[in-house]
């Protein structure tokens, strides 16, 4: 096969005078320069241990699809060790100098490859760091992996490989124990870099859920810095998911956690995403059964509930669902119910949502409906009529849902049907924001 360069000569034989100006010149690329799997030529000639030469690009994608032998060969690779073809590359270079005039371009010198051995190198230089009180070498190591990382992700792979997430997790701990006002800055660097490698192991979990480690995140939610409070909410939210004494031992130590989370909820500016995570912690410790009942009633008396209504007006599709299910789940109690009744936007807001967000919205929709009419409370009922509620109850039926949402909405038409002759029922498809609010 032969891969060729251009040239046209046209220009120069018109200055010289010479025939043939669409004369054509062609530069065929040595074979040896060429990758024997995408046929380029190649821009970071590495050896297999077969003593195959490709190019570092295509080799790895070939590996990292679980091939265990050489493409050329067809040998079982005895070791995946990529060896730098130093020769090769000097020669590429040299050979596309020599023909710059045909359009080559010198193909630059390939970055120094990142390796275990310098993960671990600036790991123990950390350790190090941490245990001589060396704030400032330890924030120039921080930053060192940060840099290795953002140049690509095969980076990122080998410093979570190689247990980074529990030498930071480890140095987060220690210096949060000795003063978090004190190395505030360099503590933000570092969870900011645990940040993309959660999920952590447990051995790092552990670490992160000291009360060193804990007294650190709950200041963060506190900073003035958003970024410090999503990276904070990020990790808070990892912790809940795992285990519930870590919720546990987060309201008991810091009870001021809750009124942070819905302080961010509350701030017009947060960003979407953040708002998401801190609805997901809001579920994790309202839905753990040993810190529903506290984390419940705390939540109810900062306005929870007015406040997850008014998400619900006016949030894109994932942020609603999100609000239905802690609110459905705050319904589950008798305080949450009574506080859900005595909020005018309630049943029309929900009853609005059904089948407009997505599946699970509907039907934590139903259930929130569900709960607030259950025992027949008349008032609902009603009120759910005049917005159309049984029709949208009807149609969530037909169109089919889970078990237990068919239970919930059979019972709701049932309710529903009781009171439906004695009213003119509608349905709104009114802009809800504009409607008045009770608060």
């Amino acid at each position: 096969m032969t891969f060729s360069f251009r040239r046209r000569k046209g220009n120069s034989a018109k200055r010289n005078g010479l025939p043939g100006s669409n004369h054509v010149m062609e530069l065929t690329i040595p074979s040896h320069f060429r990758c024997p799997i995408s046929l380029d030529l190649m821009k970071d000639p590495v050896t297999l241990s077969t003593g195959i030469t490709y190019d570092r690009e295509s080799i790895e994608k070939w590996i990292e699809s679980g091939n265990e032998t050489c493409p050329v060969t067809n040998q079982v690779l005895v070791a995946f060790d990529l060896i730098p073809n130093h020769s090769i590359r000097k020669m590429i270079q040299d050979w596309s100098v020599e023909n710059k005039a045909y359009g080559i371009e010198r193909i630059p010198t390939p970055k120094v490859v990142l390796t275990s051995y310098d993960v671990l190198d600036v790991s123990s230089k950390i350790n190090a760091a941490i245990n001589h009180g060396d704030a400032v070498k330890c924030r120039e190591l921080v930053r060192k992996i940060n840099a290795w990382a953002k140049e690509n992700e095969r980076n990122k792979v080998i410093i979570i490989e190689n247990g980074f997430g529990f030498v930071l997790a480890s140095s987060f701990d220690a210096l949060a124990s000795v003063s978090v006002e004190k190395h505030e800055g360099l503590l933000e660097e570092i969870l900011s870099t645990l940040i993309w490698m959660f999920p952590l192991g447990l051995e790092s979990q552990a670490k992160l859920v000291s009360p060193s480690s804990l007294r650190c995140m709950a200041w963060f939610l506190k900073s003035k810095n958003f970024s410090t409070k999503q990276n904070a909410v990020l990790a808070i939210k990892d912790l809940l998911s795992l285990d519930q004494q870590r919720a546990i031992a987060l309201l008991e130590v810091h009870r001021d956690v809750l009124d942070s989370l819905i302080f961010l909820l509350k701030e017009p500016i947060c960003p979407t995403s953040a708002k998401a995570n801190c609805l997901m912690v809001i579920y994790s410790i309202i839905t753990l059964p040993k810190t529903s009942e506290i984390g419940t009633s705390r939540l109810l008396k900062m306005g929870l509930v007015s406040l997850l209504l008014e998400i619900l007006v006016d949030s894109e599709k994932s942020l609603s669902q999100k609000a239905l299910g802690v609110l459905d789940s705050i319904c589950s109690t008798y305080e949450g119910r009574e506080e859900a009744r005595k909020n005018a936007l309630t049943v029309p807001v929900i009853v609005k949502k059904i089948l407009r967000v997505s599946a699970a919205a509907t039907e934590f929709s139903v259930s929130i409906l569900w709960k607030l009419c259950e025992n027949g409370d008349r008032k609902v009922l009603v009120e759910a009529l005049e917005v159309g509620g049984f029709q949208k109850v009807l149609v969530a039926l037909q169109m089919g849902c889970g078990e237990q949402t068919k239970g919930k909405a059979t019972e709701l038409l049932k309710w529903m049907n009781q009171n439906r002759k004695k009213l003119n029922c509608f349905e709104t498809s009114a802009d809800l924001r504009y409607l008045k609010k009770s608060y």
